[in-house]
C-alpha cells in the first residue's frame, strides 16, 4: 500500500507538470500569477505487531532441556491447565532429571508416559497455585502445590535445595525464566509427592522400633495414619532406653501400661504440621495431650516437669504430618 501511495503520488505529480508546461506555452510564456493549488501529502502507514509471550508450555517447548517434561505434560493433558491464565510456577525438571527418575523407578520413558495418573500427580505437583519468585520462596517452610502436598525449599550455601514428600532432595539450577501466565524454575531431579504416612515413615528408621511398638501398644497406629496433618516428636530408642532406667521399669512394663503410654505418647504430638522454620521458639506449644512444652532457639524442648530433649533431625516429611527425631523422651505433669 505504501508502495501504490508513493506512485499515485509521483503520478499526479508529473501531470501537474505537463499541464502546467501547456498553459505556460499557451499564454506565450507569461507568469501566472493564480494561487497554486494545495499540494496533496501522503503519510506512509505505521506498520505495528504485537510480539506475543510465551506461556509455561511454549517456555518448555522451546527449550531442548524440557523435552521429555513436554511430553509427559502432553501425555497428563496438562498443557491446557499450563496454558490458562495463572499465575503459576513451574518447577521443571530437565531430560536429565527424567534419566534419573526412570533409573531411579526401574521403568522405560514409555513406560513413564503411559501413566496417565502417576504422571497427573506428579507433573501437579511441580505446579505453585502462585507466581513465585526465587526472592519470594518461603525458605524452610511447607510450601503447598497444586496436587495438594507439600515440599520445602532451604538455603544449602549457594543453592536452593529442594525437600519432597518423600525426603529426597533436588537443586534448583536456575530460577525465574519468565512466562506470561507465572515463572520457571529448573530442576534437576524430578520430585516426587508423599507416598508414607507418619506411621510407615517410622517403619523404615530402625531406630525408631521401640516408638513403633510403644504406638502399636496404645493402640495409636490407626490415629497416625489419619489424614492430620500431625507433627511428631519421635523419641529415638535410645531415648526410651535412658528413660525406662529413670523410672526404674522395663519396657515390657511400660508396655503393659496402655494408658501411660497414650498419655505420653500424645504430649508427642502436635495437630498441626510445623516444619523447623516454623517453630514458635520460646512460646508453649499445645500438645495433642492437653499440656505445652516449649523449645528455645537452640532446639532444646524443656518439658511440663522440666526435663530436656534435644531435637537431633527435623523435618521427616510424610502424607499426613511431619517427624523431628529427639533424644529423649518427653513428659507432661502424671497423675
Amino acid at each position: 500500500m505504501f508502495y501504490r501511495a508513493i506512485h499515485r503520488f509521483k503520478l499526479g505529480g508529473l501531470c501537474t507538470l505537463i499541464a502546467a508546461a501547456a498553459m505556460l506555452s499557451s499564454c506565450g510564456g507569461q507568469k501566472d500569477h493564480a494561487t497554486p493549488a494545495a499540494a496533496t501529502s501522503a503519510t506512509p502507514a505505521t506498520i505495528t505487531s504485537a510480539v506475543a509471550v510465551p506461556n509455561l508450555v511454549d517456555v518448555i517447548k522451546a527449550d531442548p532441556r524440557f523435552s521429555i517434561l513436554a511430553e509427559a505434560v502432553a501425555a497428563a493433558d496438562l498443557a491446557g491447565a499450563l496454558s490458562g491464565p495463572g499465575p503459576l510456577t513451574l518447577f521443571a525438571p530437565t531430560n536429565d532429571a527424567f534419566a534419573l527418575l526412570l533409573a531411579e523407578l526401574n521403568v522405560s520413558k514409555v513406560q513413564l508416559l503411559a501413566d496417565k495418573a502417576l504422571l497427573s500427580s506428579v507433573l501437579s505437583y511441580h505446579v505453585l497455585p502462585a507466581k513465585v519468585a526465587k526472592a519470594d520462596v518461603s525458605i524452610g517452610k511447607a510450601i503447598t502445590t497444586l496436587q495438594v502436598g507439600i515440599f520445602k525449599v532451604d538455603s544449602v550455601g549457594s543453592d536452593l535445595v529442594v525437600t519432597d514428600g518423600r525426603n529426597r532432595t533436588a537443586r534448583i539450577i536456575q530460577t525465574d525464566i519468565a512466562a506470561s501466565n507465572g515463572l520457571v524454575h529448573v530442576l534437576d531431579k524430578v520430585l516426587l509427592p508423599a507416598n508414607k504416612t507418619l506411621i510407615e515413615t517410622l517403619q523404615t528408621k530402625p531406630d525408631l522400633s521401640v516408638l513403633i511398638e510403644t504406638i502399636n501398644a496404645a493402640g495409636l497406629a490407626g490415629a497416625l495414619n489419619a489424614a492430620g496433618p500431625f507433627s511428631l516428636f519421635a523419641p529415638t530408642n535410645d531415648a526410651f532406653a535412658a528413660l525406662f532406667a529413670e523410672l526404674k521399669i522395663t519396657k515390657s512394663q511400660m508396655l503393659a501400661n496402655p494408658a501411660l503410654i497414650t498419655t505420653v505418647l500424645n504430649y508427642h504430638l502436635l495437630s498441626s504440621r510445623v516444619l523447623k522454620a516454623e517453630v514458635p521458639v520460646g512460646s508453649p506449644i499445645k500438645s495433642v495431650q492437653g499440656s505445652t512444652f516449649v523449645i528455645d532457639a537452640g532446639f532444646v524442648i524443656t518439658d511440663q516437669l522440666g526435663r530436656k530433649s534435644r531435637i537431633t533431625a527435623t523435618d521427616l516429611l510424610a502424607s499426613n504430618g511431619v517427624i523431628h527425631v529427639i533424644d529423649k523422651v518427653i513428659s507432661p505433669p502424671l497423675r
